[in-house]
């Protein structure tokens, strides 16, 4: 898959965990959605930060201010994924930060498959869109899987502390008995 295939691919997984949440019969099968959307987004969030900002930074028309709009929204999103991934199961506030951030991705989507990424598409060459995809594959092994909004979200410090971190939730997941995806 090219880049665009990728990141609308890791789009439509987000959503079917949205519905997963609202479908979910108990408390142990809300909370485990809730840990595998932190997880996803967490990943989507880095790997956009990582592979894909940066050459649409460089290409989009405007593309330095657009980028900076994109991460200024992701923020939004960073501090919702922390909440809920500090929340103790059961807790009363999950359903309306899961209601939060559903509102906050689906913005997300609406500017990324309606603007970003037609824009790169019509910008970039089919070779480029397949490099960029192998390279958002690649990132989004190392990538973090848990939010990190004080970290830095622009390379080159975000290229050297993103594995870090990844390496560091890893761990604690492993620790935490969360499921990998």
């Amino acid at each position: 898959m090219d880049a665009i295939e990728l990141l609308q691919h890791d789009h439509r997984r987000v959503e079917q965990l949205f519905r997963d949440h609202r479908a979910a019969a108990s408390v142990t099968q809300r909370r485990a959605v809730v840990e595998l959307t932190v997880r996803e987004l967490s990943r989507h969030a880095a790997v956009e930060e990582m592979a894909l900002y940066p050459p649409a930074r460089k290409v989009l028309a405007d593309g330095p201010r657009r980028i900076e709009e994109c991460l200024s929204d992701d923020m939004a999103v960073k501090k919702l994924l922390l909440a809920l991934d500090r929340l103790p199961p059961g807790d009363d506030r999950e359903g309306e930060l899961m209601t939060q951030l559903r509102r906050e991705f689906e913005e997300h989507v609406r500017e990324q498959e309606g603007e970003l990424l037609p824009e790169l598409r019509a910008r970039l060459t089919p070779q480029h869109l397949a490099e960029l995809g192998r390279r958002i594959d690649r990132a989004r092994r190392g990538a973090p899987t848990r939010p990190h909004p004080n970290a830095p979200d622009h390379p080159p410090a975000l290229t050297v502390l993103g594995p870090v971190a990844a390496a560091y939730d890893r761990f604690r997941d492993r620790l935490q008995g969360r499921p990998s995806t």
